[in-house]
């Protein structure tokens, strides 16, 4: 058994059941025994939902004490009453813990269009502890899951801090920012505007580039809270650091992705721009022609050519100067005899599916590289997702019932 992943020093956490669904947890609070500088990302969506809205508010001074999740109930599209519970579960928690209202955030995820069940959402804030008693990173990733197979933890440490990272989202994931809800927790001290700034530039090179199925949730949050504990770092190894959990978690979510049985990692280089190449990665990744190929182990590379074709503008890309690849193996330009038909049918059956699109001969990144870059005329973009399987259909299918 590992050992537990505990919290940076000076978070503490409460999880509970408090019966909004079955005997899972659903309730969950992390807190600092000290005021943290904060930084969020939240859904573009037009209908966020009242969690994110209460958020965006508290954050606006880039400083928190604590988060509050409420997981299978999302609470969205319920009107002035939904917004009304989501000032009502932060103001509880807050008196809980002795804070003010606009110290605590609040996330929720699940079903759209119910409210919480408030008599029971109020009889677990009378029952929640002011004294938080737990540490485990693990048991707030358990807490905040809802179709999620297994729970998404990461870790890294900078100088003398620790970065701690959470995550929950296997399904409705297509982000504008994010995606689904990730929480990290990190003792550094970290200037909030810089936090901020760092923050926005690591989600938007791991959750914002990761697609389970093209729909964008109404409530995706991504929250840092960093209380200074172990004092100061140096900042570029605090961003790789970050950069490198946040990373973790987003492979962890494309491949536990609702149904998934394999990853598919796709890099798209020597493009004009950043912005061209993850449009192209993209619409790879998010093709269920290419998505269900990869589920079949079919060595269909056409599809990955239609989907860069229908990405781009004929006088965007040359087709006769684009290279495509499947791992190690170029299948377009070079026509594949049986022989590597074969091999890369075997390829297929793997459960990490690398596709690799040169959008111009002789301008390719190294094997493995990842992110975004752009100098001297090139870019590149690395983008994550899954296959697509009939567990997906039946999960969703479901849902609700």
């Amino acid at each position: 058994m590992s050992a537990e992943l505990r919290l940076p020093h000076g978070f503490h956490a409460y999880v509970a059941n408090i019966g909004i669904k079955d005997h899972t947890d659903d309730f969950v609070v992390v807190a600092s025994q000290r005021p943290c500088a904060a930084a969020g990302v939240f859904t573009l969506s037009s209908f966020a939902g009242p969690s994110v809205l209460v958020s965006r508010d508290h954050l606006a001074n880039l400083s928190a004490r604590a988060i509050v999740v409420i997981s299978k109930n999302a609470n969205v599209a319920t009107g002035a009453a939904g917004l009304a519970d989501a000032h009502e579960v932060v103001a509880g928690v807050a008196t809980a813990l002795g804070l003010t209202p606009d110290e605590v955030l609040i996330a929720s995820t699940g079903v759209i269009g119910r409210q919480y069940p408030m008599d029971r959402v109020r009889a677990g804030l009378d029952a929640m502890p002011s004294v938080l008693p737990g540490t485990d990173a693990g048991a707030v990733a358990r807490g905040i899951m809802t179709t999620d197979t297994v729970a998404k933890t990461a870790s890294a440490t900078v100088g003398t801090a620790t970065i701690v990272g959470v995550a929950k989202g296997v399904g409705m994931i297509e982000p504008d920012m994010a995606t689904l809800i990730t929480l990290f927790f990190t003792d550094a001290a970290v200037d909030p505007g810089q936090l901020d700034a760092i923050f926005r530039r690591v989600i938007d090179q791991t959750f914002n580039c990761v697609s389970v199925d093209t729909d964008t949730s109404t409530s995706d949050t991504a929250v840092i809270l960093a209380n200074g504990t172990a004092g100061q770092v140096d900042l570029v190894d605090f961003e790789s650091a970050l950069h490198d959990v946040a990373l973790s978690l987003t492979k962890q979510v494309a491949r536990d992705g609702e149904g998934a049985e394999k990853l598919i990692e796709v890099t798209v280089d020597a493009a004009a721009d950043s912005a061209q190449a993850k449009r192209v990665a993209k619409a790879i990744v998010n093709s269920p022609l290419v998505k269900t190929a990869v589920h079949g182990a079919d060595p269909n590379w056409g599809r990955v050519a239609m989907a860069i074709g229908k990405s781009t503008r004929a006088d965007e890309v040359d087709q006769t100067k684009v290279v495509i690849r499947f791992g190690e193996q170029e299948v377009y330009p070079v026509q594949l005899d049986d022989a590597g038909l074969a091999a890369l049918a075997i390829y297929m059956r793997g459960d990490t599916i690398r596709i690799h699109v040169s959008l111009s001969p002789g301008q390719t990144v190294p094997a493995g590289q990842t992110g975004q870059t752009e100098a001297a005329g090139q870019a590149v973009a690395t983008v994550w997702g899954c296959d697509l399987t009939d567990g997906y259909v039946r999960i969703n299918a479901d849902y609700t019932t």
